[in-house]
């Protein structure tokens, strides 16, 4: 797992989950219900900020935000 994957997941978890739940790479955020549609901004804009860039509206989509 790349150390920018990690750093997701910390934030995930810190920011936007549920005092002592743990996710990994491969954990179901939006199906779970881990993670709703404000999670889904809240993690575009965490993207969006470290990485420098923007993304497309039209690149939020289910398949895109299913697992870290």
């Amino acid at each position: 797992m790349s150390d920018f994957a990690v750093q997701l997941i910390a934030y995930i978890t810190d920011d936007l989950l549920d005092p002592g739940i743990t996710i990994d790479g491969s954990t179901e955020l939006l199906l779970s219900g881990m993670v709703d549609s404000l999670g889904v901004i809240q993690i575009v804009d965490f993207l969006e900020s470290e990485l420098g860039t923007e993304i497309d509206p039209a690149d939020v989509v289910l398949e895109n935000f299913e697992s870290v």
